[in-house]
């Protein structure tokens, strides 16, 4: 069957605005490891999806979701050995305060939920977040959206703040001075929720700020906005889907590059490489103390194959050695994006941690004009040439490059010919 026709059917059962990556839709039909297959049996490099973080199709993950679920697959509601020893692996993983987990399907489901718990134990309603912020598409959430188009108004007991970069700097100021302006804005928007009457209950990031594009961040920031939460009475809720398990390099887990410990992490999409498995991690404390007075019960949330799945994820990850894989690999990635830069004016600026890379790319380096209609050009041409990414930013001129932790250096040298081929036909 053609695209074409496949693309009319879809849209008969689907609806013409369900959304699909680049110009020409892809049609794909298997994958394994960093590689996607489409229906023709072309490959493409998938420099893109954190979904499959330890690869597509892993067999080890494979080989649990299939031996669990031809053995048992029920909910939380009965006692099972699999899914508790899988929570004491999770928590094992996270700061000595964050000893328990609260099992859902969809980083969507965790947010909420994560919301819910920080009014509940505050007793507050105020949240806050960045200004350019997508977090999941439950009602609560699409009133805190700001990145993504939404019906919902924005809520009045939320406040959008911007997230500093150095990169975007003017001209002068220094990173303490940054850090010093930023952090004012988030106090300013605690205020402003006090002036109308509405305490904060939390504010919830994600610690790499992946939809603005990777900031550079002043040193510290993270830090005092966590203590200015508190001070407020809020909790500091930590959005990981993105920044989590391996991502960076450096952590398990992207807020452990800073000196703050959240009080709840939020987990997605890689933590079941694909299958629907999400949570969030909190003290037992705030467990038991939610847990008494509101009923929380998830059908599928960590169900014994969902379990078994999770526990292949995080064996994969420490036994293939995938966070000095992504360390590693990163660095090298790192550096020959360095050394495009210096060939391709339109690169402004290249940053990232471990396998997840923002290069902004801009019309002019010296006032620093989004390009966004090049970005575009270029992942669709990267597409034709098989790799995959995308862009992000306010200013839709950011490339996202997040590979599947198994992307090897030879991998990396493949995308950076490529990306380097399309950037010289500009």
């Amino acid at each position: 069957m053609s695209e074409q026709d496949l693309l009319q059917r879809r849209h008969q059962v689907m609806g013409s605005q369900s959304p699909l990556f680049y110009d020409k839709p892809l049609q794909l039909v298997q994958g394994q490891g960093v590689w996607l297959y489409d229906e023709a049996g072309r490959r493409y490099l998938d420099v893109y999806n954190n979904v499959p973080c330890v690869g597509h199709c892993h067999p080890r993950v494979v080989a649990a979701m299939a031996g669990q679920a031809a053995t048992l697959n029920i909910h939380t509601r009965y006692l099972n050995e699999r899914i508790v020893a899988y929570a004491e692996r999770l928590t094992g993983t996270f700061d000595a305060s964050l000893d328990s987990v609260m099992f859902t399907c969809t980083g969507s489901e965790a947010n909420e939920l994560a919301l819910r718990m920080a009014r509940y134990c505050t007793g507050n309603k105020g949240v806050i977040v960045s200004d350019y912020n997508y977090h999941g598409n439950t009602t609560t959430l699409a009133e805190l959206t700001t990145a993504l188009p939404s019906s919902e108004p924005f809520s009045r007991h939320a406040r959008a703040v911007p997230i500093p970069c150095l990169y975007r700097a003017p001209t002068g100021t220094s990173a303490e001075q940054l850090a010093d302006q930023y952090v004012a804005k988030v106090a300013e928007a605690i205020a402003s929720l006090e002036a109308q009457g509405t305490r904060l209950a939390a504010m919830l990031i994600d610690t790499l700020f992946a939809n603005e594009g990777i900031p550079r961040l002043p040193a510290g920031y993270i830090e005092r906005i966590a203590d200015l939460v508190h001070q407020a009475g809020g909790l500091l809720i930590v959005d990981e889907v993105q920044s989590g398990f391996a991502r960076t390099g450096a952590h398990m887990w992207g807020h452990q590059a800073h000196g703050a410990v959240p009080d709840i992490v939020t987990l997605g999409k890689p933590m079941g490489n694909g299958f629907p498995l999400a949570g969030l991690v909190t003290s037992r404390r705030r467990v038991e103390a939610f847990g008494g007075t509101n009923l929380y019960f998830n059908t599928f949330g960590g169900s014994p194959v969902a379990a078994a799945v999770g526990m292949a994820v995080l064996d994969a990850i420490e036994d293939e050695q995938l966070l000095c894989n992504a360390r590693e690999v990163g660095a090298h990635l790192a550096t020959e994006l360095e050394r495009l830069a210096t060939r391709h004016s339109i690169i402004g600026d290249v940053r990232g941690k471990g396998l997840f890379f923002a290069v902004e790319l801009v019309r002019n380096c010296s006032d620093k004009t989004p390009a966004g209609i090049e970005a575009r050009r270029i992942v669709n041409q990267m597409r034709e040439r098989g790799v995959l990414i995308s862009k992000i930013g306010p200013g839709d001129n950011i490339l996202k490059i997040r590979p599947p932790l198994v992307f090897t250096p030879a991998d990396a040298d493949f995308f950076i010919d490529t990306l380097d081929t399309v950037m010289n036909e500009l």
